[in-house]
């Protein structure tokens, strides 16, 4: 799940306005326009070149894809529970620099809209996946490398696994199945504690920086905005994705993933926000090589989000060592670099 333990925030700011002084001939000014400022929406299109509404065809279901770059492989990004496609919206900004990069809302999440929202089993969301790519690519599909944050990754793992010909590489952001399957029981006191309603925007921000589930206040004021919808009635803002009633599915987002994990045919990162997660059978496929393991240090659950330029990196990385684009090439620049400071190592010796 993708819904850390926050403390409540409270509705009023919790800066507190400094005491005017008896000397003072102007006034302290108010901490909540400064709060306002701080928290204000960004819009995705400082990050993404486009923003498309791609309808399945015989369906009803049509999904908001987010879209940059214009060469390379194509990162194909999955968010988590609860999230949007925009979570990868700052790491988009420097990956789209070597390689394409697609972030897609999943169902019942940001502006995507389908006919059962509320379905989230891991079969429906990967045959949407599926569907997607099919309308987007066609027959001619590119390369493609496989980005999945939480529920994401487990999405991104089993659509892996379906051996499809383009699909090039995967990459798992912060879920292994063993840390999964035992907070599952902790779980909805979890979501019960979060805030449920906000008076604007901005304060579902604060609050999303303030109560620890991201620490970059840049990537919330983009990503945040689309997992809220309004509630006419209450005259507040509310979670889009109400993933308290998705509990039916959580079993199999992660039930057995880390083996379908090890048995997926192409390269494999796992991006880990800490060092003590790895379960048995992991530990054991990374003792035999079976993936590449990264730790990434000073970050929480939203590694793309708290991180993004270090993200970008990581999978831009990944790409080049395994030569993922066209005919196989690597993405210009990348490994000559690589090469170049070997080079320079080797002659510092």
């Amino acid at each position: 799940m993708d819904s850390p333990q926050l403390s409540p925030l409270s509705e009023e700011n919790s800066e507190e306005p400094e005491a005017a002084s008896a000397f003072s001939s102007i006034p302290a000014r108010p901490p909540t326009q400064k709060s306002i400022e701080k928290y204000a929406p960004l819009s995705w299109s400082d990050y993404f070149d486009r923003a498309e509404d791609v309808c399945i065809p015989g369906s009803n279901d049509v999904f908001r894809v987010y879209t940059a770059g214009s060469e390379g492989p194509v990162v194909f990004c999955l968010h988590g529970g609860g999230y949007s496609g925009l979570s990868f919206a700052l790491a988009a900004s420097k990956i789209k620099e070597k390689a394409r990069v697609t972030a897609m809302d999943l169902r019942g999440h940001g502006m995507t809209s389908t006919d059962n929202d509320s379905d989230l089993s891991i079969d429906t969301l990967c045959n949407d996946v599926v569907a997607l790519m099919n309308a987007m690519y066609g027959d001619s599909p590119p390369a493609i490398v496989l980005v999945g944050h939480s529920m994401g990754g487990s999405v991104a793992v089993h659509v892996a696994a379906k051996k499809i010909p383009n699909v090039s590489g995967l990459i798992v952001v912060d879920v292994v199945e063993g840390t999964a399957m035992a907070s599952l029981v902790h779980m909805q006191k979890i979501l019960s504690s979060r805030m449920q309603h906000f008076k604007s925007i901005e304060k579902a921000i604060e609050w999303s920086v303030k109560g620890g589930s991201l620490r970059n206040v840049e990537s919330a004021r983009v990503s945040v905005p689309t997992t809220l919808k309004h509630n006419d009635s209450k005259k507040c803002y509310i979670h889009r994705t109400p993933l308290e009633e998705t509990e039916q599915y959580w079993r199999g987002w992660y039930d057995g993933l880390s083996e379908v994990f090890l048995s997926c045919p192409v390269p494999k990162l796992l991006m880990l926000a800490g060092t003590d997660r790895l379960d048995k059978s992991l530990t054991i496929g990374q003792m035999q090589g079976k993936f590449q393991l990264v730790v990434v240090r000073n970050t929480g659950h939203a590694i793309q989000e708290d991180v993004p330029d270090e993200f970008a990196s990581l999978v831009l990385n990944f790409i080049s060592r395994n030569r993922i684009g066209p005919h196989g090439f690597e993405i210009p620049g990348l490994l000559r670099s690589k090469q170049n400071n070997l080079s320079k190592d080797s002659e510092a010796r």
